[in-house]
């Protein structure tokens, strides 16, 4: 029996109520609810800035038994709005653990709620598909409680309201990292990182190789990241829905016109990528998320695992003249790559700088510094 101070509650969109015990910090958090299907990387999930916005369900029951490893980090903080898992690990154990899972969701002020059958949960999503949630804990759910300990039923109403009204906006804007350009040195070649939240990963990637990142703001203009002339530029992962960045596409569609400078996109670079050169996007049912998401690269027939985590998606039939389908996602038929015919571009929704995850793409780094 669960304490009623320590008890906590998420609450659906539909009004599913599950109770479990309260972990983080303790209070009220709205929320998009969706899932992930990766068995180890929960610190780079929770550092992953395409999260933004977002309650975050491990499907792995038992989470935090490697502890918190800052050299892990994909950015300096964690962006998630609330963290949902089935067992949270208080006995961590590994020579790199600097504390425990529980003590980093407190540090980062992160409400999250543990004890809850998060099978049911993740089917519920995958029927479903991505509903809005809220977690509850502390003094927040001592108000929604009854004398009796049962739940008001008319501040449920109240907070399902609250609920649905949610929507994740500006997300690009609230995960900026960078200011003005910041450049790398390196002895190879320069590559401009345009950064719409992107994991560290990607430009540790570029650096193995030798090369000399610039990282620019997701507002620089395309004449300025012309005028630091280039031999490269790469379009990061990042939150929220594609369409929303008009801006961003605009400056993207220049650099295209241009058609001078290498480009290579992943996840919502990916997207952007697209949307500039006139395809469109679409909302995923509950969106890939995890480290075994199976593709095909459509040339040579191969399959390979992957890691993702977006919850949109390009449509293939909406792809011009001079673009192709590169790679296809193996569980739903949905665009996992294109390559531009009339310039140096291409992109792929998929992480090839996975960490921790498959490794099985990393070599689309290499290909792009051949087209450099």
């Amino acid at each position: 029996m669960i304490p009623i101070n320590d008890k906590a509650y998420l609450i659906l969109a539909d009004g599913t109520v599950f109770e479990g015990a309260a972990a983080g910090v303790k209070g009220k958090i709205v929320g998009e609810t969706v899932f992930t299907t990766g068995m180890t990387g929960y610190l780079e999930t929770l550092t992953d800035p395409s999260y933004f916005g977002q309650i975050v369900t491990q499907t792995f029951p038992l989470i935090g038994n490697y502890g918190v490893i800052p050299e892990d980090f994909e950015s300096k903080k964690s962006y998630v709005r609330g963290y949902i898992v089935r067992e949270l690990c208080d006995g961590p154990s590994n020579f790199r653990c600097e504390s425990s899972l529980n003590e980093f969701l407190k540090k980062q002020n992160i409400t999250a709620i543990c004890g809850i059958d998060t099978r049911a949960l993740t089917k519920k999503l995958r029927e479903s598909g991505v509903m809005n949630g809220m977690i509850l804990s502390g003094a927040d759910m001592l108000e929604l409680l009854l004398p009796d300990g049962n739940l008001d039923e008319t501040k449920l109403e109240e907070c399902l309201e609250e609920i649905r009204k949610y929507k994740i906006v500006d997300a690009v804007k609230n995960v900026q990292s960078v200011s003005d350009c910041k450049c790398e040195a390196g002895k190879g070649k320069r590559v401009v990182l345009f950064d719409f939240g992107a994991k560290a990963n990607i430009q540790r990637e570029l650096e193995k190789r030798g090369c000399s990142v610039i990282t620019v703001p997701y507002d620089t203009s395309a004449e300025k990241i012309i005028e630091l002339n280039p031999d490269g530029i790469m379009l990061s992962n990042g939150p929220g829905d594609p369409a929303e960045n008009v801006g961003v596409i605009k400056e993207i569609k220049k650099i295209c016109d241009y058609g001078k400078i290498p480009v290579f996109g992943i996840c919502l670079g990916h997207q952007m990528l697209a949307l500039a050169r006139g395809a469109e996007t679409c909302r995923l049912k509950y969106g890939h998320r995890g480290g075994n998401h199976p593709v095909k690269d459509v040339k040579t027939g191969r399959i390979y695992i992957t890691s993702q985590n977006h919850g949109y998606a390009v449509k293939t039939e909406s792809l011009p003249s001079f673009a192709k389908e590169t790679f296809v996602n193996l569980n739903d038929g949905t665009c996992e790559g294109v390559e531009y015919t009339d310039i140096p571009a291409f992109s792929v929704q998929f992480h090839p700088e996975a960490c921790g995850g498959p490794h099985d793409t990393n070599f689309l780094f290499d290909r792009f510094l051949r087209i450099i």
